[in-house]
């Protein structure tokens, strides 16, 4: 692991530095377009794409050049760096319809891509591989730390590809990160963060049936949350992330379960980590039963926070 020191995107620039490499970011939804602010603020020059033509407005009052399509921004680009939405949209953009009409086959040789989807680890090498053939350095970079982080610049970057890749990518992805872990070879990245984010979905799920029972026998939410907090019970969702309404301020739960991460991506990532142990040959039990909640859960709240799993249980606390 490498933690380095990202003030760096605390401070404005007006014009960018011409020592940095220019950047062409591909995708600026919730998470990717505070990302692209921070490389903006830390003085690199970007052209930016994405579908949404209020995305693009943004970073262009920030400073950034809009592309007219993905080739275009990756004209004058020595670093790609995407965040799209599946595994469809990466193999699109970089490979093309046909396998070979896409964004790689543009790319001169040396160039570094970053790819920062939450894709399936097979997706991820085979455009690791397409990209090693054309004399390419791939990476892929998957998230954690949701909207906040990314706008903080607080991001955890798990990432897969070479040591020579990575040591290059490393200082930008500080910029827009606070912890970079190399996990391992093509892959490596989507790998940990979707058995990262299995875990979560588990303990999610497990934290709202344990408060549920406890206010249904009379415990009030606060104590009991405070009770698991320093006892054997504790855990991620309930040191910073309460699901029950008005336990903890500035979480989703507190705001009608609005911001943060919707259900239906805790679903695909759950989708992804139930399709890896099963290609794999691996027993996740409660991987799979959380996952067949978020399945339900998600036909009427896919875009409430996933901590809204809580309504499954209390009803009360979606309307």
């Amino acid at each position: 692991m490498s933690t380095q020191d990202n003030s760096q995107t605390n401070q404005s620039t007006s014009k960018p530095n011409t020592t940095l490499p220019n950047i062409a970011f591909i995708g600026l939804g919730n998470m990717g377009a505070p990302m692209a602010e921070n490389l903006l603020k830390a003085g690199y020059s970007l052209s930016v794409y994405d579908l949404s033509e209020a995305a693009t407005k943004r970073l262009q009052q920030s400073g950034a050049s809009v592309a007219d399509s993905p080739k275009d921004a990756i004209r004058h680009a020595q670093v790609v760096i995407s965040m799209l939405p599946a595994g469809k949209h990466v193999h699109s953009v970089y490979l093309g319809e046909n396998g070979e009409d896409g964004l790689l086959s543009e790319l001169p040789k040396g160039t570094l891509v970053i790819d920062s989807s939450t894709i399936a680890a097979a997706d991820a090498v085979t455009v690791a591989n397409a990209a090693s053939k054309l004399g390419l350095e791939f990476l892929d970079a998957p998230v954690s730390g949701g909207t906040g982080g990314a706008i903080a610049g607080s991001l955890t970057f798990i990432v897969g590809g070479s040591n020579n890749a990575f040591a290059k990518a490393e200082p930008i992805l500080a910029v827009m990160g606070k912890n970079i872990f190399h996990a391992g070879d093509h892959g490596a990245g989507q790998v940990a963060k979707i058995c990262n984010n299995m875990l979560l979905g588990i303990l999610m799920t497990g934290t709202a049936e344990a408060i549920n029972l406890g206010v249904k026998n009379g415990l009030d939410p606060k104590v009991l949350s405070d009770i698991m907090l320093q006892s054997s019970g504790r855990n991620w969702t309930l040191e910073v992330y309460n699901p029950y309404p008005q336990v903890m301020e500035n979480v989703p739960s507190s705001n009608g379960y609005q911001g943060g991460f919707m259900s239906k991506l805790m679903q695909k990532d759950l989708h992804l980590a139930l399709q890896t142990a099963q290609d794999t040959h691996v027993e996740t039990p409660m991987g799979a039963k959380a996952t067949e909640l978020y399945d339900d859960h998600a036909i009427e709240n896919g875009d409430k926070d996933f901590s809204s799993i809580m309504g499954r249980h209390d009803h009360s606390v979606l309307s």
